[in-house]
């Protein structure tokens, strides 16, 4: 793996010399995993950033709090680590990144614009200038969006690992259960699920099998707010309860979209039918997903159904996901990018019916070759816990 990743910052470098860039300084958590290996637990919210800098010529640098240098050295396959510290001077981050750079005065930078913290880009514009910086963001997006068979293999996993903890949420379904419970039935099903697949050697022994971020569920009329939170209301009769996924899972930092939703008691005439819709968009949509596809005919059959049955179209009926939660391209109108073998994406089904209930249906994919393949194979017809 970390030779893969050796690889990786290779071509990167050879992708800078072609746009005449003299370094990159990444910051970004998921692609300092994706090129390096390591990734940090308290981040630049805390006002202690960590960077990878590949310049088009030479060796990569780490730039790295002190505290966290010794699990970095023993994650990442990059030898010059170089740790700062408190309290601001010469071995303050900004310092050790001045001196990776150099004093040169014409030197172009290559940042991804969107993820870079405004402390670094202030930096770096005050030093250098804002002509300096160039965004190297569609580079990575390239270099990342077919998916090695070791990716699909941590994904496949990922999404044994979603189901798992679908089916602990499942059997807490009933009339007068909290939603936070449910969401702890998650949490303990799927840590354990990924406690199996991991070792305690290597980089492994650095990865947790404990799931990650705050559980999206919601239940009743709840489920038309969008990525809501558990809380302690109760379960009633007749209320749809959802569950999204999406950033749950954090396997190996690899990320993917899963949502079901089910029903307690009893369900309308109105929510079957909109959850029904809901399923045969994403049917669909998931029709077109092979080689040769275009992103955006993937979203346009989804909004083809949700028109044929009277609801509005969507924004979108998915996205590349990886070890970001967003990657290219969008399964949304206006992208004409040509669906590849390797190629990895969320795929929803989704109709929200404001202050009454949402429906909502997602799975993981991959393009193969003459297809697709489903990361998260679990039933999604309608179904009334009783």
């Amino acid at each position: 793996m970390k030779e893969q990743m050796r690889a990786r910052a290779q071509e990167l470098q050879r992708r800078l010399k072609d746009h005449s860039i003299d370094i990159a300084i990444i910051t970004d958590e998921d692609s300092i995993a994706w090129y390096a290996g390591f990734w940090g637990y308290l981040g630049v919210e805390f006002g202690r950033p960590s960077m990878l800098v590949i310049p088009s010529e030479g060796s990569a640098v780490v730039i790295t709090p002190l505290m966290e240098r010794e699990m970095v050295s023993e994650m990442t396959w990059v030898e010059d680590i170089r740790a700062w510290q408190d309290p601001q001077g010469p071995d303050h981050w900004d310092q050790v990144l001045a001196g990776v750079i150099g004093q040169a005065k014409d030197v172009t930078i290559g940042i991804e614009r969107l993820k870079i913290p405004a402390l670094v880009s202030s930096f770096l514009v005050d030093r250098h200038g804002a002509g300096a910086l160039r965004d190297i963001s569609p580079e990575i997006g390239k270099m990342r969006m077919i998916k090695t068979p070791a990716e699909i293999a941590i994904m496949r996993q990922g999404g044994q690992i979603a189901i798992a903890m679908l089916d602990g949420g499942r059997s807490k379904l009933a009339e007068g259960v909290p939603e936070y419970e449910v969401a702890l039935a998650v949490i303990e099903a799927g840590t354990r699920k990924a406690a199996g697949f991991l070792t305690d050697q290597g980089l492994e022994a650095f990865m947790s099998p404990t799931v990650h971020h705050l559980q999206v569920l919601q239940s009743g009329h709840h489920t038309s707010m969008v990525h809501r939170r558990s809380s302690v209301r109760r379960l009633q009769k007749g209320d749809p309860v959802y569950f999204c996924f999406c950033g749950m899972v954090n396997f190996k930092q690899y990320k993917l979209g899963f949502d079901r939703e089910y029903f307690i008691g009893s369900v309308t005439d109105e929510q079957a039918r909109t959850y029904e819709a809901c399923i045969a968009a994403q049917e669909a949509a998931l029709a077109q997903v092979k080689p040769g596809a275009l992103a955006e005919d993937v979203h346009l059959a989804a909004n083809e159904v949700y028109r044929s049955a009277g609801f509005a179209p969507g924004y979108r009926t998915g996205r590349a996901v990886g070890i970001s939660n967003l990657e290219a391209p969008e399964l949304k109108d206006g992208d004409k990018t040509v669906l590849r073998e390797g190629m990895t994406f969320a795929v929803d089904g989704g109709i929200t019916v404001p202050g009454k209930f949402g429906a909502r249906v997602g799975d993981t994919v991959a393009v193969t070759s003459d297809g697709h393949e489903i990361f998260t194979p679990y039933p999604k017809h309608l179904t009334v816990v009783t």
